[in-house]
């Protein structure tokens, strides 16, 4: 199993919808059992500038976290899918044991 995760701008869109719904939408359709979004309550990415949610004028300019537990072939289906339509999103992934305790 994988952990795919994507970290996004919430006011990315692509196909008149936030990325981050159409990611959803997307790994659904190939399959996924399950997907989550997680909003950032304070970031910063390559250019250091400082993003945080108490600034008004910032609203929408926050990242996102859009995770995935998939199998090794449905992650590169769906990072295949990106390539493709050039979306360029930064990616993480990673191998991960998961399980009911």
């Amino acid at each position: 199993m994988q952990m795919l995760s994507f970290y996004i701008s919430e006011k990315r869109h692509h196909a008149d919808m936030p990325l981050y719904e159409w990611l959803l939408q997307e790994a659904r359709s190939i399959g996924a059992h399950g997907g989550s979004v997680f909003r950032a309550v304070a970031a910063f990415g390559r250019n250091g500038r400082m993003h945080e949610e108490i600034f008004f004028e910032l609203a929408g300019e926050m990242s996102v976290n859009v995770e995935f537990i998939l199998e090794a072939q449905q992650a590169e289906q769906l990072l295949e899918l990106l390539r493709k339509l050039s979306l360029d999103v930064f990616y993480v992934r990673q191998e991960v044991e998961s399980g009911v305790v």
